[in-house]
């Protein structure tokens, strides 16, 4: 078994982490996913944003993200809207937050501690920058079992206090995130209606500009 390992992305895995992307999101319309030609923006655009693991030369997760100015006055957004064309068009350097615009392990390597380590990275980044945290919109796709008795923001609610486990909401509360609104059509998901959580990690090392 090869030992994974984790990179920046390169132009060269663009075909693989679009497929991935799509294999593990067999119930998101396509419009939403990453695209070929998206991933090589997103080389060109932050590619010290975009992490991926491999198990050889195969890539068996990816986590992406973009720095920009968030405004938590109002926190209404879908991904589109947030991150422009490609999922990265609205990219600032200067910008104050890394958003996640996506993460994903492959369903066959999952329970490896790759969406650990994908995190870590992602903190990392933040850390290095000097940025004030991590916001992104937090997939639930335990929702679809209680959507039809449930609104989004109770079974967040429910989740939060750890009445609900839902695989990816409870594990990104572990790892340090807290649940600050929802968001209402998110993404084009068919099982989820498109809600996601708005979830919010803040830098405790962050030292604001002189």
């Amino acid at each position: 078994m090869s030992e994974l390992r984790y990179v920046n992305l390169t132009h060269e895995l663009a075909e693989q982490c679009t497929a991935l992307e799509h294999k593990a999101f067999p119930n998101t319309e396509p419009e939403g996913l990453f695209t070929v030609e998206g991933v090589h923006a997103y080389a060109d655009t932050f590619p010290e944003g975009f992490f991926v693991c491999l198990d050889g030369d195969r890539v068996v997760g990816q986590a992406a993200g973009i720095f920009l100015d968030f405004e938590f006055d109002d926190t209404q957004h879908t991904i589109d809207e947030i991150a422009g064309e490609h999922q990265c068009a609205n990219h600032s350097a200067a910008g104050d937050w890394y958003y996640g615009t996506d993460i994903v392990v492959d369903p066959d390597y999952r329970r490896r501690g790759i969406g650990n380590a994908l995190y870590e990275l992602r903190k990392g980044a933040v850390h290095r920058f000097n940025k004030r945290g991590i916001v992104a919109g937090g997939y639930m796709p335990g929702f679809a079992d209680h959507k039809d008795r449930m609104s989004a923001a109770a079974y967040i609610d429910r989740v939060v206090a750890g009445e609900i486990y839902d695989a990816t909401l409870s594990f990104q509360l572990k790892n340090g995130f807290e649940v600050r609104g929802v968001l209402e059509g998110y993404v084009a998901d068919e099982h989820t209606d498109g809600w996601h959580a708005l979830i919010v990690w803040e830098n405790p090392d962050y030292e604001e500009s002189a």
